[in-house]
């Protein structure tokens, strides 16, 4: 069977509950986010994923994704890759869509892009990037990183442009799964939050 690509957001942080663009500062989870981080442990040690034995394991390097990966039970073997980073929000890091609305009413990121930060275009060339390496890879391969370049993620290995990722929302601490239905590129599984939903 063709390699498939288990994509998982980081767990709450400050920010991320505040709503505020976190690109490449680099925040802590919160007690919350990690106990997120240990529930997805728990998901993934479990039927049908068995702790993913035979799985490549990749992280991005800032302490949020990197210590999911560890508390989710996978940072042992978790490399870390800069390809993984977030977005780099330039001018707009820190401000949360309202904020944005009133600096530049009508803003749509997907389409507007970041001042002073990362191109929508070097942005999909990284998820590119991402997206090669697992279709090369002869197993499954996981990732833990951030909200925009997962999502973006899922928008290339699905063939469509960047502006698509608008469509694919994902929660903090979900699991997403990028595989193949019918020799095409599909959707398996995404913003899967249920190991957080049983914990409530």
């Amino acid at each position: 069977m063709a390699p498939r690509i288990i994509l998982v957001r980081h767990g709450q942080t400050e920010w991320s509950r505040l709503g505020r663009h976190t690109g490449r500062t680099d925040i802590p989870l919160t007690e919350e986010g990690e106990r997120t981080a240990r529930l997805l442990a728990g998901r993934l040690a479990a039927a049908p994923w068995n702790g993913l034995p035979d799985a490549e394991v990749r992280t991005s390097p800032l302490l949020r994704a990197a210590d999911t990966a560890r508390l989710a039970g996978l940072g042992d073997r978790a490399k870390e890759w800069d390809a993984l980073l977030e977005w780099d929000y330039g001018d707009y890091e820190g401000l949360t869509p309202a904020q944005l609305q009133e600096r530049q009413p009508g803003f749509h990121i997907w389409r507007d892009g970041v001042p002073g930060g990362e191109s929508l275009a070097a942005l999909a060339a990284r998820a590119d990037e991402v997206v090669d390496w697992a279709r090369s890879a002869e197993r499954d391969v996981v990732v833990f990183a951030h909200g925009h370049v997962l999502r973006t993620i899922g928008a290339r290995w699905l063939g469509f442009d960047i502006a698509f990722a608008a469509a694919l929302r994902l929660e903090p601490a979900s699991l997403s799964v990028l595989g193949w239905a019918y020799g095409l590129p599909a959707i398996e599984r995404w913003n899967d939050t249920a190991h957080l939903e049983a914990a409530r």
